[in-house]
């Protein structure tokens, strides 16, 4: 069916054929999978792609001189390239195979951060950042003895820009935050956020949490002019366990390795060991092979279904679910910026997130409750947590219409 989507109208109907997720039942009723944020559905030809793999070619890779190793080194190495074009990065040696999101960003706390942030430095995060982009900057700041700065965030979830200025300094050294919000959907401004950085002092390393947006909006990361750009494969339609961390080739030649061992070693002797060169520095241990595979039919399967007609569909949702929402009385929505992706978390008066999302559950429909690992933002709000609803382009309307036919049933109950 993938091959069908290029260059057609965007069909849902069609699509959601290639997600054989979408057709089972939960206790008798038709699955709706409304936590892509938390992580998303597989098409078959990522499946496919990782089953091939383990039927006809599982061999670990580089150094095998026999036929399988070769295809498989060649199709991790085809996985880079693929990467390096989906984002526009300059040289495939910008990308870095990580686990995740996770640990792209703690690979830079420690290979970046610790050699250039010196006491008395500062640090600017947000205030809705996913604690995956907190903790690692509060660990270098204490090993440091370095200053963490937050950008507020307004009543409707948008970045606080005029207080982003203030807070840029000639201490400054790295400025991170997130694409787009995993709580609130909303979409920051990173190309004017990175701009501002780069006037003030153009050595201020920017690192862009691109988590939520890699596969709802086209990334340049040449056009953003971010030094670092990482992303997690699960969250756009690949394999758990493998992410990337995009780097300028000229930083990541200057900085340490993160993890040693395997190949990101070039020769060894009990006198010193010399590192291999980039991006190899920075994969110790055998590689994640079936990670990159998917992830590479991951890339070939949004290319297929097309960007624009993924971010149609799911704008569509996004305004839909939102106008039945604001007709429930009682229903906060906890985040409302005028530039949102397909998230919306809301609350319900008088009622525990957690006891509406195990409502919904008994008819089928998965929602994600609670803080969304945004703790400090749910206290921005002062709230507890939420229900949050995110959207693939795989979702339709009438699931819109089952879930809020179950979130009123849930709400007469609860009450």
């Amino acid at each position: 069916m993938q091959d069908t989507l290029v260059n057609k109208i965007f069909e849902v109907d069609e699509i959601r054929k290639d997600f054989p997720i979408l057709n089972t039942e939960v206790d008798g009723k038709p699955l709706v999978y409304f936590d892509n944020a938390a992580t998303s559905q597989k098409p078959l030809s990522v499946i496919n792609a990782i089953s091939d793999y383990y039927s006809n070619y599982n061999s670990n890779i580089h150094r095998g001189v026999y036929s399988i190793s070769i295809k498989a080194s060649e199709a991790y190495e085809n996985a880079k390239q693929k990467v390096k074009e989906f984002i526009n990065a300059n040289d495939h040696r910008e990308i870095v195979f990580t686990k995740g999101t996770t640990e792209s960003v703690n690979l830079i706390a420690y290979s970046y951060g610790l050699n250039n942030v010196k006491p008395g430095d500062e640090i600017i995060i947000s205030e809705m950042e996913h604690h995956s982009n907190i903790v690692p900057w509060q660990v270098l700041c204490e090993k440091k003895n370095a200053l963490l700065k937050v950008i507020p965030v307004n009543d409707d979830g948008e970045l606080i820009i005029e207080e982003y200025k203030k807070l840029l300094s000639d201490k400054t050294k790295i400025v991170s935050l997130c694409h787009i919000s995993n709580s609130l959907g909303t979409i920051n401004p990173v190309k004017e956020i990175i701009k501002l950085a780069k006037e003030k002092n153009r050595d201020i390393a920017v690192v862009i949490d691109g988590a939520q947006a890699v596969h709802h909006t086209k990334v340049d990361v040449q056009e953003l002019g971010a030094d670092f750009y990482v992303f997690s494969s699960h969250k756009m339609y690949g394999p758990m366990g493998i992410g990337v961390l995009y780097c300028r080739a000229e930083l990541l030649e200057a900085m340490e390795p993160y993890q040693t061992g395997g190949d990101m070693i070039s020769s060894v002797s009990f006198e010193g060991t010399k590192y291999n060169e980039i991006p190899m520095k920075f994969e110790a241990g055998t590689p994640n092979v079936e990670g990159a595979v998917g992830l590479s039919a991951a890339i070939d399967y949004i290319a297929a279904a097309g960007l624009e007609g993924i971010q149609r569909q799911e704008q569509e949702l996004l305004d839909y679910a939102t106008q039945q929402l604001r007709m429930i009385n009682g229903i906060r929505i906890i985040g409302t910026a005028k530039l949102k992706t397909g998230v919306i978390s809301f609350t319900a008066e008088g009622l525990n997130a957690f006891d509406i999302g195990v409502m919904l559950d008994t008819n089928g429909i998965a929602v994600r409750t609670g803080q969304h690992c945004t703790e400090p933002l749910m206290n921005r709000f002062g709230i507890a947590g939420t229900v949050r609803i995110s959207f693939a382009f795989y979702n339709t309307k009438s699931e819109i219409d089952v879930f809020v036919n179950a979130l009123r049933k849930a709400m007469e109950i609860l009450h």
